[in-house]
């Protein structure tokens, strides 16, 4: 708990936040959707151009998947994820954003990383995000042992308390993109080296 405690205090003290579209439900779950496979300015501005067309799932059904797709272009499938996005808009004209993560993940285009963050950012409950950042990260300093994201956030549920679950996010997918990088990581600038048992690290900077 203490080494916990101490990683998480480190990564407050030296890690900027993007905060996005906090607390708009719409929003969290349309960008989380747009931001798979993207760095953040990528998934911001092409959120905003979309945001500016649409301001519920009923506009959304009304675009048509060629405007959306360009609306969102550069983003990586950008595509699949119009096709994605309108299909949601169809699903959902109508309904409230399910607030549990059954019902999240029955929606069009949602996978358990973004019902997660909807979770999260959206509705402000306890829930671990786990990308290929966090996946990453966690068995690099050696808190977990597994092979896929969503064995990463069971164990982490079980290992983590639950005053951290929604930091981890917040936290190490910066974290990862910037330092902990998945080839040669920049060992020498990172906060938490001290704690990291550096699994599987063959060269770092």
């Amino acid at each position: 708990m203490e080494q916990l405690n101490k990683i998480f205090n480190s990564l407050r003290e030296n890690l900027p936040v993007v905060h996005g579209f906090k607390k708009d439900k719409f929003k969290v779950l349309i960008s989380a959707i747009i931001s798979a496979r993207n760095k953040d300015e990528i998934t911001f501005k092409a959120s905003e151009r979309l945001f500016a067309k649409v301001k519920s799932f009923e506009d959304l059904s009304n675009l048509p998947e060629k405007q959306i797709q360009k609306l969102i272009y550069p983003t990586n499938f950008y595509r699949n994820k119009a096709r994605y996005l309108r299909k949601l808009g169809i699903f959902m004209k109508g309904k409230k954003i399910p607030s549990d993560i059954e019902g999240l993940l029955k929606l069009p285009g949602v996978g358990r990383k973004t019902a997660n963050l909807v979770l999260d950012v959206g509705f402000g409950k306890n829930s671990i995000t786990v990308d290929t950042h966090v996946h990453r990260i966690f068995n690099r300093i050696g808190v977990v042992k597994t092979n896929n994201p969503y064995k990463t956030e069971l164990e982490l549920k079980k290992k983590i308390p639950k005053k951290y679950w929604r930091e981890i996010n917040k936290y190490f997918v910066n974290y990862g993109r910037n330092i902990c990088r998945p080839i040669s990581p920049f060992c020498s600038k990172c906060f938490i080296k001290k704690y990291c048992k550096r699994i599987n690290v063959v060269k770092s900077r």
